[in-house]
């Protein structure tokens, strides 16, 4: 039960990015690469924690949260500038974007890797209860995101790309 309140936990800021995101309108195809991108990052990302995590923080004094700040702020950027474009058409990806947007919501599952033999003896199956509920989580997030901008229009992807670098702010004062 603990390790499901940790994925769900773990999810909730795919969550809400995806919501964000939701309103660029996404083809299909696009959510599901998404939302499977982000499941395998949480997969990964916890046993790469368990793995190196610790001795890597040793060596390389880095803010993982600076990172998340810096991707997520010019994500924000692009949304809001997207926002004043005067075209409808479905956005596109580029594989690259698709990685560093399933690698932004990740982070946290890194840092909780290296918690992770002191919350359970089977990785996993942690892993794999992560990378599910995050699959949901986005996959979810996207589509209601999608819905709010078929409703409310661009505003939606202006909110979206300020709801992006408030994440940001906050993932950085963290």
């Amino acid at each position: 039960m603990f390790i499901i309140i940790i994925a769900i936990s773990l999810s909730m800021d795919a969550f809400s990015l995806s919501l964000a995101y939701g309103t660029l309108q996404l083809p299909i195809s696009h959510i599901n690469k998404l939302s499977i991108i982000v499941a395998l990052f949480h997969f990964f990302m916890p046993l790469l924690g368990m793995l190196i995590g610790t001795s890597l923080f040793h060596f390389l004094p880095i803010n993982p949260y600076l990172i998340v700040f810096i991707i997520l702020f010019f994500i924000g950027i692009q949304m809001i500038f997207e926002s004043f474009k005067n075209n409808d058409k479905q956005k596109f990806m580029t594989f690259k974007q698709l990685l560093l947007f399933g690698f932004a919501v990740s982070v946290d599952s890194f840092s909780t890797g290296i918690g992770l033999k002191a919350i359970t003896n089977n990785y996993l199956l942690a892993a794999l209860c992560f990378a599910t509920t995050s699959f949901i989580f986005t996959y979810l997030g996207l589509i209601l995101g999608k819905k709010a901008s078929n409703l409310i229009g661009k505003t939606a992807t202006l909110i979206g790309g300020i709801i992006l670098i408030i994440i940001g702010i906050i993932y950085l004062i963290k």
